[in-house]
This record gives structure tokens, sequence and C-alpha cells, in this order.
């Protein structure tokens, strides 16, 4: 080959070794998009009766967005600040949402940026340089994962990370104990259950409902499985979220009475049923395989129930329950997104949930009048209602509000556990590394998180993407995030949200007001032709904000 030629062939191979680097998933520093001017732009219910909150939502100029609604939301600020609502882009959602590129390399405006993800073993973020706030402690943040707490303690306590999620129970002494660890205990907003649904027999009929609420001792469950520090709920909502504990305290554990109801019900000799559940660590349920054989033993032994145990993929778990298409028992849970009933009611509860099969007007009939009171006590008689009927209806038996905790190097500071399961990184400096590592119970099902409902997924987009508002870090105060101020009228009817000036994403794009409709468009528009995600249920959008714009009908 002569040398013309050579050189010919080096050049080529330079120009494509740039393509295709800017086009590598995670790769942002490069825009594979041309940034647009700003021009105004809207998404609008076409009137109020599609059955959900938000009439419109329109930029006002390139640093102001609108969010006019249909009925008065006092719930909007902490909602506004949930990392499911976080900002990205307009011209990279267009760009990466048609082919999925979307689902594993975020652009946000958040102290790190995606930089890979190994999947099956670790995604690592590189910090932001471009960041409007404080930067980042660690060059490097590193998460990883593993399903057993044996496992994770194990990790941190070989050095080989820097803090994990939920130790096992049994293992918070140990860690206590240990001069090398530090421990982080985390506040028990969060509830564990056993859902039902009610459109798979014999789960339609209503007393075998109360007859398994009243047939398993939860506080067997408490006492045996999960940390101290942990209580048997009383109600579905922890009692430190105003009116969740109003109302009537549920079943008290009488296998007599449970039997007789059963009887009463036409099966006074027990069935067969399942018990679903995904094999995956949580806050609200540290031992997963434990807790379903403690449940299956008490029903055969106090009910004559023959479960059999299920385990399903987390991913497809979650959907599955969403949808309403899992018979007999499964076990779920929930931990706080943002302080406020709604979050923890109306997401299970709402008029358009589907997990407990169709559901209960005298549920969510209250809620919705509730829901649109600021004053707690105004709202409190449709709450007492509300829980009073969760109670009858039984569409879940409703077990505990869990302690949980995270672990760290003794030598990490700003470690912290945050009760919203929220943590945020940033603020963490790993002793003299520069490599933070974090380990977690799972993987993150994608980082698209306006489509995603798992804890594991949504903290590894809380180190990427902001929202409007925040929370302050490792609490559960309402902060400014991109936007300064979201201001409300007097009946709580419209949100006028004020953008920082000046505020980058990390591929340099200038953040302006047609990102946060474009945004929130995709997601609360049916009929966009960008509604897509991962799974395309976009369920936070349907259960907070009541149901999306031009849903197709059911």
């Amino acid at each position: 080959m002569n040398k013309k030629a050579l050189f010919t062939l080096m050049a080529v191979i330079v120009v494509l070794s740039m393509v295709i680097a800017s086009c590598a998933p995670g790769q942002t520093a490069a825009k594979p998009y041309k940034e647009q001017a700003f021009a105004p732009m809207s998404v609008a219910a076409p009137n109020c009766d599609y059955g959900g909150i938000i009439k419109e939502i329109k930029s006002l100029d390139a640093l102001t967005v609108e969010f006019d609604l249909c009925v008065p939301d006092p719930a909007f600020l902490p909602k506004a600040a949930f990392s499911v609502f976080a900002i990205q882009p307009k011209e990279y959602i267009e760009y990466a949402m048609m082919d999925g590129k979307i689902l594993e390399a975020p652009v946000g405006t958040g102290p790190y940026s995606v930089e890979k993800w190994t999947r099956g073993d670790s995604i690592t973020f590189k910090r932001n340089d471009n960041y409007w706030g404080e930067k980042a402690k660690a060059k490097t943040l590193v998460f990883k994962w593993a399903a057993e707490g044996a496992a994770r303690l194990l990790e941190l306590q070989s050095g080989t990370v820097d803090g994990i999620d939920n130790p096992t129970p049994d293992d918070f002494a140990k860690i206590q104990a240990d001069s090398t660890l530090q421990f982080q205990p985390r506040e028990a907003l969060n509830i564990f259950y056993i859902g039902m649904t009610n459109t798979h027999p014999p789960f339609d009929n209503v007393k075998v409902r109360q007859a398994v609420a009243m047939g398993i001792d939860r506080q067997r469950i408490v006492d045996n499985f999960l940390p101290k520090g942990s209580i048997v709920a009383s109600h579905f909502t922890p009692c430190s979220i105003p009116n969740g504990c109003v109302g009537d305290e549920y079943y008290k554990f009488d296998p007599t009475a449970a039997k007789a109801l059963l009887a009463e019900a036409g099966f006074p000799d027990g069935f067969k049923t399942t018990i679903t559940m995904r094999d995956v660590v949580r806050g609200y349920l540290p031992e997963p395989g434990v807790v379903a054989t403690d449940i299956q033993a008490q029903l055969k032994q106090n009910l004559n129930i023959d479960a059999e145990i299920v385990v399903m993929e987390s991913g497809a778990f979650i959907e599955a329950t969403a949808a309403g298409s899992v018979g007999g028992l499964h076990l779920l849970g929930w931990t706080g997104d943002y302080p406020h009933i709604t979050n923890f009611l109306d997401y299970h509860f709402g008029a358009n949930q589907t997990q407990f099969g169709t559901p209960y007007p005298d549920i969510y009939e209250n809620l919705q009048k509730g829901a649109q009171l600021a004053d707690p006590k105004a709202a409190e008689p449709f709450y007492v209602a509300a829980n009073n009927a969760i109670k009858t209806e039984v569409p879940a038996v409703i077990v505990s509000h869990a302690g949980s905790a995270a672990a760290f190097r003794a030598d990490v500071t700003g470690a912290l556990a945050s009760p919203l399961g929220n943590e945020y990184f940033a603020v963490a400096k790993p002793g003299d590394r520069d490599t933070f590592v974090w380990m977690q119970n799972a993987e993150p099902i994608s980082l698209y998180c306006a489509d995603e409902t798992d804890g594991e997924s949504l903290r590894a987009c809380e180190q990427v993407l902001e929202s409007l508002l925040s929370f302050k870090v490792g609490g559960t105060e309402v902060q400014p995030g991109l936007a300064t101020s979201c201001d409300p009228n007097a009946d709580l009817t419209v949100y006028t949200c004020h953008l920082r000036d000046g505020v980058k994403f990390s591929d340099g794009s200038k953040l302006d007001a047609s990102d946060v409709v474009e945004s929130w468009a995709v997601g609360i528009d049916a009929a966009n032709p960008l509604h897509k995600g991962n799974t395309g249920a976009f369920e936070y959008f349907t259960t907070l904000w009541g149901a999306l714009i031009n849903a197709p009908a059911q």
C-alpha cells in the first residue's frame, strides 16, 4: 500500500472512530442532534371530562411554565419534585425515544451523567462538569447490585464497595459493632402488603379476602423477619403522614373467626391458590423468600389454604401486578416517593388503578374528594371513609411498616439513608478515593424513569436527572430544583414555575421551558408519537395525575 492510500485509510479510521464514539450509549459529550431555538409549546386535554387532573401545560416564555389543572391539587409541589417527572432536552427526547436509546442513556442536568451501562454487572457515572449546583464530591460513581444481603455486606466488609442498601435485619448489630463501617437507619416510610385481585376467584368474594386478613398473624411476621423499629400496620399509610391513620384500625389476628368467615364464603375446607413474588430485597421486605414461606405455612395452618409460591422476574412481576393479571396472592409494598397521603392511597386505590382488579368506588371517590383539600382537617372525613373502605373491601392485607437501613465504610463522609429511598450520592466522599461504589438489591430496569416504578431504577435516575423541584438531601422537605419556585394561584388550580436561567444539560444544551413541556407531554399525552418509554404504561402519570390525556377507550 502506498503512503497516500495509507494516509487516506488512517483518516477514514479516525472519522469512523469519532462517529462511533459520538453514538455510543451513555456518551453525551457530542450532541447527536441539533439544538433548536426556544419556541412556545403546550400540551392540553380537549376538556376535563377525560378524568385526569391536568388540563394544560404550556410555556409562557423561555423560562416560565404554567400548569393548569382541572381541580385543585394541594400535593402538586411534592409530586413535581418526584424524579419520575425529571426533565431532559426536547431535542434529545425526539432523537433518542424512537430507537430506545433513552432507556440506557438519559441526558440530564444532574451532578452525574451516564458513562457506561454493562448489563448484568454495573453502571458507571461520570461527574457532570456542566452542573449548575455544587459539583459531585467523587469524580466517578458506580452502581452495582446483588440480590443477597449477605453478599452485599461481604462486599462492604472487603472494601470493594463503599455503601450498600438494605443489609439484612440479622446483620444490623454486626454493622453497628464494626468500627470500619457506619450504620445509617432509614425512617419507616413504607408499607408491606399481600395483594388480592377481585377479578380472580375466589378473591372476588369479599368474605374470602376478609378471612385471609384475619387469618394471618402479622405480628409474627414483624417479630421474626423484620428489623427493630418495624411495626404492625394499623393503616395502609404510615402514621407520620397527615390523615394516614384516621379511621378504624385494621383486623386483629383471629383464626377462629377467619375460619368461620371462610366457611360462610363457601370454603369450609379451604382451597388452593398461589403466592406470587419477586425475589428482590426491599426496605419493606428484607427477606422475601422466608416471609413468603411463613405466609404459606400460616395459610395452611390457620385456614387450610394450600398456597404454591411462584417467583417471577422483577420487571415482569411489576408489569403483571399493575395490570391486575396476577391471580391468588401477591407480595408487594411501597416506599414513599413524596410525603403526602396521595402517594400511598391514590397510587394504589385510585379510579384507574387495576392492581387489585376492578377499583372500589367507596375508596376512590373519597380519595378524589380528599385530594382536592389543602387543609388536612377539612380532608380528614374523606380519608376516614377511604381508610374504613380499605379495611372493609380488603384489596390487600396490610402487614407492616418496616425499619430499614443502608451501611457504608467508616471513611465515607456525606453518607445517608433517605426515607424516600432516593439517596443522592453527589454529597458522598469516599475517603481519599475518586470513585464511590454503591451496591443495591437489583439492577435498574431502565434509566427512563418517567416509565418506571422500581426503586433501583429511580435511585439511579436520581443521580443524573432533575425535576422542577427537589427534596432536601436525605429528607422529605420540598425545595427549589430546576425551578426557583412553582407558585400556585389562590384555589390551587394553576401553578406557575420559574426556571433557573443558564442551567445546562450534561451535553451542553441549555434548559428552557420547551424541555419541560416536552418531558411532561410524552408521559401525560397517550396520543403523543413519543409516548413509548419502556413498557409504555407511564404508570405514575396515570395514577398521580388521575388519567392520561387522549388515553384509548377501555
